[in-house]
């Protein structure tokens, strides 16, 4: 009996020792626990991903690739593949599972007496408490700390809401997070589409994703594979049948197609920065937004396309050869030394470029061929002497030298290009087989944008020759001198102080005295030439340098320089005379956006690559066309058969006026002229209604042309990133329009052509192209010229006849016998028949 008492009171007081120990446990182990109610607000990052406007995905952003799926839309045959392989009594247990437990207990002495290593007895509760809270510290703290936080977790939240957040954050291989974005990596699937051999296969990966991968490890993945089938006919979850058929199922490779995107890297970088600026980082990279952007992918290839065919051909015929990539040992392996050096971290950037270019090596140089190896170190090729003809010697420059590059002759032969062992780029020919053409790439850079210049809406963003090549974006980040093509808003400016597309400016010499100890400024035109009283017309068609500077002069820089910030080209620009030629400094897509402006009627727009972007939840957030439309959400009468409303609801313009829309379409009238008769005749050929200037800065530095169809505005900039002289004869009219008309040529393809559209208000009179005066039957070179209502010829203003005409010299200011109209010495302008000071 008293041995009885002593083991009693024994066990009494070994009870409370653990009782007490277990309390203290609790005490220790939770303390400083985290904060488990923030799962009642966990949200798991997901990926952002970018879309083209019509719908293509352009780019994902993500630390993490996850696709959130909620419970409730999660099928069960998915849900209880993860309940068996993972925790059977999961809707049972209180957090821990102390059956688990003891298997696991028994299990492990058993591993340990094979020498195994040892199994856990984890709930998905537990394992929501170590990825969401604790991490991966293997320890006995880490899992007396888990163990405390699933009870409470378990309190605190549905058993359903505990396994939906597991489902998601999970880690499951392959870059994987989360059963969804699982079921695509490995079978291109949706979870509803996924079947049971499927679903076990995923439900296997939890206790190690990179021990089963289905590719290198596929014997031990399917094994872990048939063990959660097994598991889910033991636990009833499915039958015989479906247990046999998804035993017999073989475990395929990686199947799903590598997602093809609609390639716009310039474009998807700059979302990207605009994403960062306005969500931040996080929610950029976890927030799961959905963005829409402008881009149309088909310009954008377009866009692509005609840059970099514009690029090379500057290069080739300006640029000179500059000599092979690298250069490898001629006596050696030359095959085994290119492999190595194409693989190499960072490579050699000719992927991205399509058509494709390729890297090879010379091994053989003759007269008039040259035998390659491409950079696979298998296929061989030739390159002929007519693919390499264009490669001209770059003849050494004076130290500091920056002026344009000298070149030697033509090559004769191609041993005076190339040399055994030269690493090089060549691109194939697309009609002959095994025959290669020499390239390299430019060292000029330059930028293409495309917008609608009704919307703002960017449909193409070009940064420069190649992604890859360089990520400086040349479009919106580069501020260049416009040149000439700064000049229509002088114009513009002129045209508002009441002159007209008729006023005559003298085209003369013009010097000004800068003052004490500066040299005088004499500005001159491209051709060194002067033509005497023009029309304004002409001067803008021919960009006369001399008769834009009197304008300026006449009407004030300060006009000028407030035009210049109402199109958002520059916000203070200087009030010099020489900014009126463009020798302020703006990006290209500022200057395009002005362009848009005049075709659009004189409207302000907002370029913009986003259309709308959407949070995780489907919300819309943010949207680009914030104007109120009460009638879209209402019930309609009819609707046509595609189910929309058979009457469009009317929407308000709320866009501010820049300009008067009569000046505007002046503008625009005169820009068409410049492709007509004026420095942008080479765009002629296309057929096509077309409009815009073309832009040269002082020796040839950066060369530009901004122009438009009715409902396409584009604009182009081309220059060396380091400011140089690009060449005596090289203008925007030779590097750069080239470029917009083939843009243009493939954009407008198919589409009808139709006219600029003339606002109300305008009186269109037929007039000599040249002289502005009135035609008579007969006259050649007729056009229809655009005025202001009482300016055009022969309308009477103030009991005057309106049609003399003076002559802006820039030294006297005679009045016409217009009256009323003008205002003080080199601030006004007269009408009739564009006659002014």
């Amino acid at each position: 009996m008293r041995y009885l008492l002593v083991l009693l009171f024994l066990g009494v007081l070994g009870s409370l020792a653990a009782v007490a120990a277990g309390l203290y446990g609790l005490w220790y182990y939770g303390r400083d626990l985290p904060d488990y109610q923030q799962l009642a607000n966990y949200q798991p990052p997901v990926t952002t991903r970018l879309h083209a406007g019509d719908g293509r995905l352009i780019a994902e952003f993500a630390r993490e690739r996850r696709l959130f799926v909620p419970i409730d839309a999660m099928p069960n045959t998915v849900i209880q593949a993860f309940l068996s392989a993972e925790d059977k009594n999961f809707f049972s247990h209180p957090g821990i599972d102390p059956m688990g437990i003891a298997r696991a207990v028994v299990q492990n002495i058993l591993n340990m007496a094979q020498n195994r290593r040892p199994v856990g007895a984890s709930t998905i509760t537990q394992q929501v408490a170590k990825n969401f809270l604790l991490g991966n510290e293997v320890s006995l703290s880490r899992k007396a700390k888990e163990a405390i936080l699933a009870f409470r977790i378990e309190r605190a939240f549905s058993k359903e809401k505990i396994l939906e957040l597991y489902l998601n954050e999970i880690y499951l291989g392959a870059g994987a997070y989360g059963v969804a974005a699982a079921a695509l990596t490995y079978f291109d699937k949706s979870l509803y589409d996924l079947t049971v051999a499927e679903a076990a296969y995923l439900a296997a990966l939890p206790k190690a994703p990179s021990n089963y991968h289905p590719v290198r490890q596929n014997e031990r993945a399917r094994a872990r594979r048939d063990y959660v089938i097994d598991r889910m006919l033991e636990d009833g979850v499915i039958d015989q049948a479906t247990a046999r058929q998804a035993f017999d199922t073989p475990l395929v490779a990686l199947t799903r197609p590598e997602t093809e995107y609609a390639r716009a890297d310039w474009f998807a970088e700059e979302v990207r920065r605009l994403l960062a600026q306005r969500y931040g980082d996080k929610g950029l990279y976890e927030g799961g937004l959905s963005v829409r952007t402008t881009m149309d992918p088909k310009l954008q290839a377009i866009g692509e396309r005609a840059l970099r065919d514009g690029l090379v051909a500057y290069d080739r015929r300006a640029g000179g050869w500059r000599g092979p990539l690298a250069k490898l040992e001629a006596g050696g392996d030359l095959a085994q030394q290119l492999v190595a050096l194409a693989t190499q971290p960072g490579g050699l950037p000719l992927a991205a470029i399509q058509p494709p270019w390729r890297v090879a090596v010379v091994l053989k140089v003759e007269a008039q061929q040259v035998d390659i190896l491409l950079s696979d170190g298998k296929t061989r090729g030739q390159i002929a002497y007519a693919g390499l003809r264009w490669a001209r010697a770059k003849l050494p420059d004076a130290a500091g030298y920056i002026g344009p590059v000298h070149l030697g002759p033509v090559p004769r032969t191609a041993n005076e290009v190339l040399a055994v062992g030269d690493v090089i780029a060549v691109e194939p020919l697309p009609d002959a087989r095994d025959q290669y053409a020499l390239r390299q790439i430019p060292e000029v850079g330059g930028a293409l944008v495309a917008m609608d210049p009704h919307t703002g809406r960017v449909l193409a963003l070009v940064g420069g020759f190649d992604f890859k090549v360089s990520q400086f974006n040349r479009a919106t980040q580069a501020q260049r001198q416009p040149g000439s093509s700064f000049k229509p808003f002088v114009y513009a400016a002129a045209l508002d102080s009441g002159f007209t597309p008729s006023s005559l400016v003298l085209d003369a010499p013009f010097v000004l005295d800068q003052g004490p100890g500066l040299p005088l400024w004499k500005p001159g035109n491209y051709t060194r030439e002067f033509y005497g009283p023009s029309t304004l017309r002409v001067g803008i068609e021919k960009s006369r340098n001399l008769m834009t500077v009197r304008l300026a002069q006449a009407i004030g820089m300060e006009k000028v320089s407030d035009y210049a910030r109402r199109f958002g080209i520059q916000d203070n620009l200087p009030t010099m005379l020489a900014m009126s030629l463009g020798a302020g400094e703006t990006t290209l897509m500022r200057l395009t956006t002005a362009y848009a402006e005049f075709v659009n009627g004189g409207r302000r727009i907002t370029p913009s690559l986003v259309d709308k972007v959407q949070d995780r939840a489907g919300r819309t957030i943010y949207r680009h066309d914030t104007r109120p439309c009460d009638a879209c959400r209402a019930e309609f009468a009819s609707f046509t058969a595609a189910g929309q409303p058979a009457i469009e609801p009317p929407l308000p313009d709320t866009r501010e006026t820049v300009i008067d829309p009569v000046t505007a379409y002046q503008s625009v009238s005169m820009l068409e002229g410049v492709v007509q008769r004026g420095t942008g005749v080479r765009l002629r050929e296309l057929g096509k209604t077309l409009a815009g200037k073309t832009g040269t800065s002082n020796d040839s530095m950066d060369t530009w042309f901004i122009g438009f169809s009715p409902d396409l505005a584009v604009g182009v900039f081309v220059g060396y990133d380091t400011p140089r002289d690009m060449g005596k004869r090289e203008t925007g009219s030779s590097v750069a329009v080239p470029v917009f008309r083939d843009f243009m040529a493939e954009a407008l393809k198919g589409r009808p052509n139709v006219q600029f559209r003339v606002p109300p208000g305008v009186r269109l009179v037929r007039v000599q192209a040249e002289t502005g005066l009135p035609a008579r039957p007969g006259d050649r070179n007729v056009i229809l010229e655009a005025y202001k209502p009482g300016t055009e010829p022969g309308a009477e203003s103030s009991g005057s006849s309106g049609t003399e005409r003076g002559v802006l010299d820039g030294s006297r200011y005679e009045r016409d016998t217009i009256s009323g109209i003008g205002g003080s010495a080199g601030t006004g302008a007269t009408s009739g028949t564009g006659g002014l000071y």
